[in-house]
């Protein structure tokens, strides 16, 4: 098979050799039967086209000079452009690459899952701190990049019996009774909800009602440890508000209020006289 396609090759290029060879001989025959005179005619001719395609070849390198200065000066006007419009948001070219780079790592980052929401918003109010997000080519992707959400503190409802050291210590809220101050410190002004009557404050930790939902805060391990050192500061159960501080009056200060209520009631009575004395004339 492959000897065919090599011999029907060999056949296929000896024609067009030959063919050619034949047309070469023809045009010899042909250019010594020409007279001089048609040689300088033919000669004049094919001149005639070289000067033209010259003026042609002349007329396209202009248009490409043209072109090239056209395209080198929109060059310089982008550039000048693109200054222009990074000096409105106070930086650079270089600056603008930076910060490219570092928001492009943040987003990447935050599409991955990567970050914590502690460091999310380091990294991105360290961004915000530069104009260069206005710029239109970041500022639709800077409105849409989100940190991670907080996760949201859970409620626990208190049933008769509980108290926050007992609370502390279940599986599902701390696993450990030390931690109660936590608890404490995040419903002291106001627990997540209370039945009518019930307060909805925790002024004393030893006293919490049934049917009260208290806040209970996701706590970092810092935060934990924390608690955990705040209540061994004090004995739960032997927790005690603050005794209320009497300062004693001296005499003199004793003796101003009572002048001052003396000439107070003694206002009112005369206020009281007049009073009287107008409504029996109106009568």
């Amino acid at each position: 098979m492959k000897f065919h396609k090599l011999f029907i090759f060999l056949l296929a290029f000896s024609l067009v050799i030959g063919t050619k060879a034949s047309l070469f001989a023809q045009d010899e025959e042909e250019a010594e039967e020409m007279t001089e005179e048609e040689w300088q005619m033919q000669w004049d001719e094919y001149t005639a086209k070289k000067d033209q395609l010259n003026g042609q070849i002349n007329d396209i390198n202009k248009e490409i000079d043209a072109l090239k200065k056209t395209s080198a000066d929109k060059d310089a006007a982008i550039v000048k452009a693109e200054e222009d419009l990074y000096a409105s948001v106070g930086s650079t070219k270089a600056g603008v690459a930076d910060w490219r780079a570092k928001f492009e790592a943040l987003e990447k980052d935050v599409k991955g899952g990567k970050l914590s929401l502690e460091d999310c918003l380091l990294r991105r109010a360290e961004l915000e701190k530069s104009k260069i997000r206005c710029l239109p080519e970041f500022w639709e992707r800077w409105n849409k990049l989100k940190c991670p959400e907080a996760p949201k503190p859970s409620g626990y409802t208190v049933v008769k019996g509980d108290c926050l050291w007992k609370i502390s210590g279940k599986k599902e809220i701390y696993n450990n009774p030390r931690v109660w101050p936590a608890l404490w410190e995040a419903n002291k002004a106001g627990v997540v909800s209370a039945p009518p009557r019930i307060p909805k404050t925790i002024n004393n930790p030893n006293l919490i009602y049934p049917g009260q939902v208290l806040r209970v805060p996701v706590l970092t391990e810092a935060e934990r440890n924390n608690a955990i050192n705040q209540s061994g500061k004090y004995y739960y159960k032997k927790w005690r508000p603050k005794k209320r501080v009497v300062i004693e009056k001296t005499e003199a200060e004793k003796k101003a209020i009572d002048d001052k209520k003396k000439a107070d009631d003694k206002k009112k009575a005369d206020d009281k006289k007049k009073a009287d004395d107008l409504k029996k004339k109106t009568n």
